[in-house]
C-alpha cells in the first residue's frame, strides 16, 4: 500500500474531533484519579487499622488487575445490576479509578516527605485535622510530586485508546472507524502515532512550566 499524504490531510478533521473526545477522558480522568488518589492516601495514614487495611487491599487488587478488565466489568457487568451510564462516563470513571490507585502512592510519597516538625507544629498550635492538611501537610506534599503527577497524566493520555473497545469514537476509536470504511490503516493508524506524540510532548511542557511554577512559589 502506497502511503496518500493527501488522504491523510483529508481525514485530520476527522481524527481530530476523537482528538477531542481523547483530551476530555484524560482531563476529566486526571481531575477523578487526583483527588481519589488523595483521598485513598489519607485514608491509608488513618488511625484506625481496619480502614488502613481495607484501603491498601483495594489499591493492590486495583493497581493489579488490567485496565481492560475494569473497563469490561463497568461497562458491561454494573448495567446488569441497574447501573447504566453513558459509554464516555464509563471510560472516564475507568481511567480514574485505575489511576487513583498509582497517584495515591505518589501522594504518600510526597506526604511521608513532610518534616515531622511540620505536624508537631500543627498539634501545636491546635489546628484541626482539616487545617492541619490544607495549611501544612498539603502545600508542602504536593509541589514535589507534581512531575510524577504528570507522568500519570501522560500515561493515561496513551491508555485512551482502550476506550475503543467500548463503542466511544476518540482517537483510535475514530480512525479505526474510518479504515473500516475505506479499508486503508496506514495513513490513519500513521496520523494517529503524530497526534499521540504532539499531545504527549505538549503534555511534557505543560507539567515542566507547571513544576517551576509551584517550585517558585
Amino acid at each position: 500500500m502506497i502511503f496518500d499524504l493527501s488522504y491523510m490531510l483529508q481525514i485530520t478533521p476527522l481524527l481530530l474531533k476523537g482528538a477531542v473526545v481523547t483530551l476530555q477522558a484524560t482531563v476529566l480522568g486526571t481531575l477523578l484519579a487526583a483527588i481519589l488518589g488523595l483521598g485513598l492516601a489519607i485514608l491509608n495514614r488513618s488511625r484506625f487499622r481496619l480502614v488502613r487495611h481495607a484501603t491498601t487491599a483495594v489499591m493492590m487488587f486495583v493497581r493489579n488487575t488490567p485496565l481492560l478488565i475494569q473497563l469490561f466489568f463497568l461497562f458491561y457487568v454494573l448495567p446488569q445490576y441497574g447501573i447504566a451510564l453513558p459509554a464516555f462516563v464509563t471510560g472516564t470513571i475507568a481511567l480514574g479509578i485505575h489511576y487513583s490507585t498509582y497517584m495515591a502512592e505518589v501522594y504518600r510519597a510526597g506526604i511521608a516527605a513532610v518534616p515531622r516538625g511540620q505536624w508537631e507544629a500543627a498539634y501545636a498550635l491546635n489546628m484541626t485535622r482539616r487545617q492541619m492538611w490544607l495549611r501544612v501537610v498539603l502545600p508542602q506534599a504536593i509541589p514535589p510530586i507534581i512531575p510524577a503527577l504528570g507522568n500519570y497524566t501522560v500515561s493515561m493520555l496513551k491508555e485512551t485508546p482502550l476506550l475503543a473497545t467500548v463503542g466511544i469514537l476518540e482517537l483510535l476509536g475514530m480512525a479505526l472507524f474510518e479504515a473500516a470504511r475505506t479499508y486503508r490503516y496506514y495513513e490513519p493508524l500513521t496520523l494517529v502515532g503524530i497526534i499521540f506524540l504532539i499531545f504527549s510532548l505538549i503534555s511534557a511542557v505543560l507539567i515542566r512550566m507547571l513544576e517551576k511554577r509551584f517550585a517558585t512559589r
